[in-house]
């Protein structure tokens, strides 16, 4: 017998356990795929949580209306970008213009300098300087805001010189008066709650999705599947659209719960918001399936969907500014469905957004539902084979 001669102590056999786990860490290692899991998702949580996260954005775009282009004006402007906070993507623009703007999500900021800005700081007067604020995120225009003061009253100061001297005061030379647009007590839940559907659909459309094959191989039912005259297409259409339902009753109560326990608006339209949130299930439910066809068990289907979920949480803009992570982050982020999906949202229960605004988002969401569905097809098809 096997090990009978193996010592043992009170009946334990270090043999005995030793066999058990070479032959443990064998089947591991021959299941590939759980082993890249387990070594590149702490590697991933470490790049993204150490280089991509960052609670204090920079180069946040600022759009300037002023009527005229003084030399305070423009020393005003370069102070702004100097602080690392601003970054000015249209100067000199028309105030309609820069709310267009605002409204699209191009700009963060828009700094309004009413006519005779100049003159009337010369005088000793104390003008009026507009701020208006996409508030959507209030943590992302937070420290941002905090530094106006202090860089009017150094740049004023400096240029109010020679024969103005007089006329440059102790105090804030001007009267700093910012709107916050679409959320203007700054409430977090304004923010937070309308992604919440984005990354609970996410979550759940991803994972019931990629389980659903993986179930049908370890239950043995493929086979009957296989056996019926059924194409890929109408197989990977009939497996998704249960879960189209699903993900609408998921939307019902979370908006319902918005709705009533945070008091959360919908200024736009909603069969928009409808239509945007379908072609959002639909794009995570062809990478469910994708998945699907990749996997050979339900814990690897989990695995894939962990790995595909952890980045779209963190480079999204969900729980950190988008504007905060680094260029290679962003473009990272730009490839995932919930990135523009989340801007989508805000700006139809927020801001009112309509469809023509929406589509420098709508499209990236098409474009990846294309691609990923092609690509399950594919493997589907070498799945038959």
């Amino acid at each position: 017998m096997s090990g009978a001669g193996a010592p043992s102590v009170g009946g334990f056999s270090l043999a005995r356990t030793v066999a058990v786990f070479v032959k443990e860490f064998q089947q591991m290692m021959r299941d590939r795929l759980t082993f890249a899991m387990a070594v590149l998702i702490p590697v991933l949580q470490l790049v993204l949580f150490g280089y991509a996260i960052n609670t204090d954005p920079k180069n946040l775009p600022l759009v300037v209306a002023a009527a005229e282009q003084g030399p305070i004006t423009r020393s005003l402007v370069v102070a702004l970008q100097n602080t690392g906070y601003f970054r000015v993507v249209a100067s000199g623009i028309a105030e309609r213009d820069g709310d267009e703007m605002l409204a699209r999500g191009q700009a963060l900021f828009m700094l309004v300098l009413p006519p005779d800005f100049e003159r009337e700081l010369r005088r000793g007067h104390r003008p009026v300087l507009y701020m208006a604020v996409d508030a959507t995120d209030p943590t992302a225009a937070a420290n941002a805001l905090s530094s106006l003061d202090q860089v009017g009253t150094q740049v004023l100061t400096r240029e109010l010189r020679g024969p103005w001297q007089g006329a440059a005061p102790s105090a804030s030379p001007f009267e700093l008066r910012v709107h916050k647009r679409y959320n203007p007590e700054g409430l977090s839940r304004l923010n937070i709650v309308p992604g919440l559907i984005g990354t609970i659909l996410t979550m759940t459309m991803v994972m019931l999705t990629g389980l659903a094959m993986t179930r049908e191989r370890e239950r043995g039912t493929m086979e009957n599947l296989l056996a019926t005259p059924v194409r890929p297409l109408e197989v990977m259409a009939g497996k998704i659209a249960p879960y189209v339902v699903m993900g609408y009753i998921q939307l019902v109560v979370i908006l319902l719960a918005a709705r009533l326990m945070f008091a959360v608006p919908l200024v736009g339209s909603f069969a928009l918001l409808m239509a945007m949130i379908g072609v959002f299930i639909v794009a995570n439910l062809a990478v469910g399936f994708t998945f699907s066809t990749l996997a050979r068990n339900q814990l690897q289907a989990m695995q894939m969907t962990f790995f595909f979920f952890l980045p779209s949480m963190l480079l999204s803009g969900f729980m950190f500014p988008f504007r905060g992570m680094p260029d290679w982050a962003q473009w990272v982020g730009e490839v995932l469905p919930l990135t523009h999906f989340l801007r989508i949202v805000r700006g139809i229960m927020l801001k009112g957004t309509g469809l023509a605004d929406l589509w420098p988002e709508l499209w990236p969401l098409l474009a990846f539902t294309a691609v990923v569905s092609v690509v399950a097809l594919r493997r589907y098809r070498q799945t038959l084979d």
